[in-house]
């Protein structure tokens, strides 16, 4: 079996592609609550790493992904994301950020109605990443890119980045769940199948007692229906976004309405949902600190996982392994040439 190695990719924002649930005490019908449009509305946060260009606060970002070797603006904002030291990693942006200090930068943007989106970088993402231009322009164009697995953490090690520890989204998305039931700020679920998501809000709202939606809907909507998805989002009033569509819809849905959907926060949550609902149980915390998690998940969904899992992380090592080379030629000290 042969795998090749797929060409570093050109980071930068694409254009777009294309049933409420409701009954749950604690969630507001979708399409409910008070809209902030017309008011202070949602200024842009602009301070994660990019190798090439970047906009100011208020505009779309234009913004391309190098090989690793440029310089990193990081741009202009938020005091903690630029001190969140915006590093590039085998050609991909990254911010090194504990958990706490993510969860202090979601906390401030939706204190201050300042739009900030977070996007999980795991491995598979990375892999996938430098073929997929839909992906590679979601990451691009995200404010604050974490470090989800622990391949990336190792790997930015090995290469000199002081990353202390990853940032995984799921256990992310209950830690902002915490936040907005103890400071009143209202989520917005948006993905999986009807069923499954009002497990995960009916879960949300068992763990968190005082948490308050400002709706939900499932992501099996049309594309004709797109323009209603929005508007109810945006009318919501809601102060975070969580998504959790499947890899190209969801980068298409934020590259074609991030700037209308007036929520200060906004992140996509992949499987989380199945986590938070029940239906998909994580890995024991001893595999997870081993960086197993991806084995555990095989298991889990052998028929499904076994060859995604196979593929992105052979095609990691590979792509690793020849950085650390480069790095290490690039750090030899160059021998004096001798006269004869």
């Amino acid at each position: 079996m042969t795998i090749s190695l797929p060409p570093a990719a050109q980071f930068s924002p694409v254009p777009s592609v294309p049933s409420p649930a409701a009954g749950i005490p604690g969630a507001d019908a979708p399409g409910g609550g008070t809209s902030q449009t017309g008011t202070s509305g949602v200024d842009r946060v602009v301070g994660t790493p990019r190798d090439k260009a970047i906009t100011a606060p208020g505009g779309n970002a234009t913004i391309l992904c190098g090989d690793g070797n440029d310089t990193v603006d990081a741009g202009a904002g938020n005091d903690l994301v630029d001190a969140g030291r915006g590093e590039s990693f085998l050609g991909c942006p990254i911010n090194i950020l504990t958990m706490a200090e993510t969860v202090e930068l979601a906390r401030g943007s939706m204190r201050d109605r300042t739009r900030l989106q977070h996007v999980a970088l795991n491995v598979a993402k990375l892999v996938n990443a430098r073929s997929d231009r839909v992906l590679a322009a979601d990451v691009s164009s995200s404010d604050v890119v974490s470090i989800d697995g622990m391949g990336i953490v190792w790997g930015a090690r090995l290469l000199g980045l002081p990353v202390k520890e990853r940032v995984p989204g799921v256990d992310l998305l209950a830690r902002l769940l915490a936040v907005c039931a103890e400071d009143g700020f209202r989520p917005y679920f948006l993905g999986a199948t009807g069923e499954l998501l009002q497990l995960a809000v009916a879960q949300a709202l068992a763990r968190h007692p005082g948490l308050r939606f400002a709706g939900f809907r499932d992501g099996y909507f049309k594309p004709d229906q797109e323009a209603d998805v929005v508007r109810e989002i945006r009318d919501s009033g809601a102060d975070c976004l969580f998504i959790g569509m499947p890899t190209p819809r969801k980068e298409r849905f934020l590259a074609a309405h991030r700037d209308e959907l007036n929520v200060p926060f906004i992140m996509g949550v992949g499987g989380s949902f199945d986590v938070l609902s029940g239906r998909v149980q994580r890995a024991p915390l001893r595999m997870q600190a081993l960086g197993l998690e991806w084995l555990y998940r095989i298991y889990q969904e052998p028929r499904r996982m076994w060859w995604r899992y196979a593929r992105t992380n052979v095609l990691f090592a590979a792509i690793l392994g020849r950085e650390l080379v480069r790095h290490r030629l690039r750090a030899a000290p160059a021998r004096p040439v001798g006269r004869r």
